[in-house]
């Protein structure tokens, strides 16, 4: 089965629907007139073998980059257009430690460590 994603006219996905693998070939029209849903389609991919990333409602389509690009999660974070990811200003403290990212200070805080984590659950 393949995967089609419909855009508006700002290039926002409104939702994603499913062809049979026999109209893959041709599933934007298909979906569009065979099945009389108008509107445009881009194929999108569960292992994101193309565009980057699965589509989901909500998510923009770059035509120029040929990717359907995740909602931006902060004003600060900058794309990578290459992975068409969003990267922070900063790079995370490290990875064993659970951070989040505060925008109002442009920063990582620290919300707790490894230990403590691993603290909670020998006590549950």
């Amino acid at each position: 089965m393949a995967h089609f994603a419909e855009i508006n006219k700002n290039k926002i996905v409104l939702r994603v629907l499913v062809v049979p693998d026999e109209q893959e070939s041709r599933g934007a029209e298909y979906l569009a007139n065979d099945l009389g849903l108008g509107g445009q389609w881009i194929q999108t991919s569960f292992n994101s073998t193309i565009r980057k990333h699965y589509a989901g409602i909500g998510m923009s389509y770059d035509l120029t980059l040929d990717a359907f690009i995740p909602i931006k999660p902060f004003d600060s974070w900058i794309l990578n257009e290459e992975t068409c990811d969003w990267i922070a200003p900063l790079p995370l403290p490290n990875d064993i430690d659970y951070f989040e990212w505060n925008e109002t200070i442009q920063n990582w805080e620290l919300i707790f460590t490894y230990d403590e984590m691993q603290s909670k659950k020998q006590k549950s």
